[in-house]
């Protein structure tokens, strides 16, 4: 019983010492893996994948992809600075690279490494589009979201192995795993990923916005993605991602806010 008692201790300290601030809610959140490991870590995983990939460089889609994520880097500090975040980017390295690679995808790395991928260009279509799918990976990365997703990864092990310690009948533990894990999936982990998604929506738009770039051409973006799916995502409560429907729905109810917000930076026109 004592063993038993001492991983629930350990559980509940980790949690309490283990916090972050995301600068956007000024919620706490999940920190199990700090920055000053997750980041040098990223940044070697970034300089192997542009080894191991075709880097497209020099050409019109290159230096566009750099030059939007440069304006959603300047936008990103500026809103923090202006609220009290001073220096929360000081141990990022931001780098934007352009792949050559059909897939439809792109991502940014803790500490700022992105890369696009040349297959969602066309999708894309222009620089709004463009920087609507950047400030959205890069929302994903100042809201420390991949290390929350560490972090809950991490809690949803402990989980498991926790049950395995204090269940000592077999047949109850087998039916203990077989529903731990299909509850702990759909009933935590994919609705804490689908919020990521949505919160990356919202921020992105304020980050595109402060960039001079049209919000609302978010949802344009969302449209064209859903077109291209041709319906074959899975149901929303077994995705990782919101609806696109559902995504569309939220952008366009914070687009007006993201232009306001903007024209605190002296902001009065968006590029569409």
């Amino acid at each position: 019983m004592k063993y038993k008692n001492s991983i629930v201790t350990m559980g509940v300290l980790a949690l309490f010492l283990s916090c972050a601030t995301n600068p956007f809610t000024g919620n706490k959140t999940l920190a199990l893996v700090p920055n000053s490991q997750l980041f040098p870590t990223a940044f070697a995983q970034y300089d192997e994948f542009l080894t191991e990939n075709k880097v497209i460089r020099n050409t019109k889609e290159a230096d566009m992809v750099k030059r939007i994520g440069q304006k959603i880097a300047v936008a990103a500090e500026r809103w923090l600075d202006a609220n009290g975040y001073q220096g929360y980017l000081k141990d990022y390295q931001w780098e934007y690279n352009l792949v050559d690679d059909k897939t439809v995808n792109a991502w940014c790395m803790p500490g700022g490494k992105i890369v696009v991928y040349s297959g969602i260009l066309p999708i894309a279509q222009d620089e709004a589009g463009l920087a609507a799918i950047m400030g959205h990976e890069v929302a994903h990365a100042l809201a420390n979201h991949g290390q929350q997703r560490m972090s809950a990864g991490m809690l949803q092990q402990l989980g498991a192995v926790a049950g395995n310690v204090v269940i000592s009948d077999p047949e109850t533990l087998n039916l203990f795993n077989q529903a731990y894990g299909v509850g702990s999936q759909v009933g935590v982990m994919l609705p804490f990923s689908r919020s990521h998604e949505s919160q990356a929506d919202e921020i992105g738009l304020y980050l595109m916005a402060i960039a001079g770039y049209e919000p609302m051409e978010a949802a344009n973006l969302w449209r064209r993605m859903s077109a291209q799916s041709g319906g074959g995502a899975p149901p929303e409560f077994l995705s990782t991602h919101p609806a696109n429907e559902t995504r569309i729905k939220n952008i366009e109810a914070h687009a007006d806010k993201a232009r306001a917000e903007a024209r605190k930076f002296g902001v009065t026109s968006f590029k569409s």
